[in-house]
């Protein structure tokens, strides 16, 4: 087994004395990959499966992998929690100005009065709650049904929209989420709307000019699923304008990332200790099970 990128031991540990598991192996059964692009890379003959340690596969080039009866799997759900908490600070940080609000503290950090200068200045900062509020969730697998569960908790009204929504899926969605069959209710009804759908070529700037036209004013958007689903030029003008509030995401791009109404994170939603072994854990033994017993689980190609 070649490794592309560090795997949690708890992961290779799933590997018995039979398996040679090494940045070094050559002519290797199985790939073993979280980020790393492999589009570049030599098949070499032996080369049985590719195992993405996480659930996006767009540094995969699955056509040739499946051209050559290459199994591609990934691990979804794996890191379903880490990303389901951050999506709730985003939404926090969308709602209530704290964003804002710390950047002004540092920046009065040294001034002698700053505490009654809080006291007089907070309401600046001023934000809204949750409760109340609707919550538009784009894609209902395993991070959008959480998160859809979880607003439900703090109060929200949950709509959630998947064309493509798996049995699983529909039977972990809470019955107190209500299910809109197209997109556009969900960008005529909604406060928030928060984005959980892989990156393809139909899904390629879901959000832009067209779509946020049909938003409400003010709306906040948060995308925690792939960085090319928003249209950059776009969202910098509805920004610009105030017709979109706020917008929250883990992918920075420089047209974006200064914008003073934009919250942009490193690319943190999987990046927790227990989401990286949980992914971990499941692709080696994804990997190994297809191995030695030739059962695909998780294969996003066969």
């Amino acid at each position: 087994i070649k490794l592309y990128n560090n795997i949690a031991k708890e992961g290779l540990n799933q590997f018995n004395a039979n398996y040679n598991v090494s940045e070094d192996v050559q002519s290797c059964d199985g790939i073993l990959v979280r980020s790393a692009n492999l589009f570049d890379i030599e098949y070499n003959p032996e080369l049985k499966a590719i195992c993405r340690a996480g659930a996006g596969v767009n540094n995969i080039d699955i056509n040739t992998c499946t051209e050559k009866g290459i199994a591609v799997f990934n691990t979804p759900g794996a890191n379903s929690n880490a990303v389901k908490e951050l999506v709730f600070a985003g939404l926090l940080l969308a709602s209530r100005d704290i964003y804002h609000g710390m950047e002004w503290v540092k920046k009065e950090s040294d001034n002698p009065d700053l505490s009654k200068l809080v006291e007089k200045q907070k309401k600046r900062f001023a934000g809204n709650e949750l409760v109340g509020k609707s919550l538009g969730v784009i894609g209902c697998g395993a991070i959008g049904v959480q998160v859809a569960n979880l607003a439900l908790r703090f109060g929200m009204e949950v709509h959630g929209y998947d064309p493509y929504m798996s049995i699983d899926a529909a039977w972990n969605l809470s019955r107190y989420v209500h299910h809109e069959t197209s997109i556009e209710d969900i960008y005529r009804k909604c406060d928030f709307i928060t984005l959980h759908i892989p990156m393809n070529d139909s899904t390629k700037n879901t959000i832009n000019k067209e779509s946020i036209a049909q938003m409400k004013d003010g709306v906040k958007i948060l995308n925690f699923a792939r960085g090319g689903l928003v249209n950059d030029d776009d969202m910098k003008e509805a920004l610009d304008s105030r017709k979109v509030a706020f917008y929250v995401t883990d992918f920075p791009t420089n047209k974006l990332a200064s914008h003073p109404y934009v919250a942009a994170i490193p690319h943190l939603g999987a990046s927790t200790e227990e989401s990286e072994i949980n992914c971990a854990v499941k692709a080696c033994q994804e990997m190994k099970d297809y191995l030695e017993n030739g059962n695909i689980t998780n294969s996003v190609n066969l």
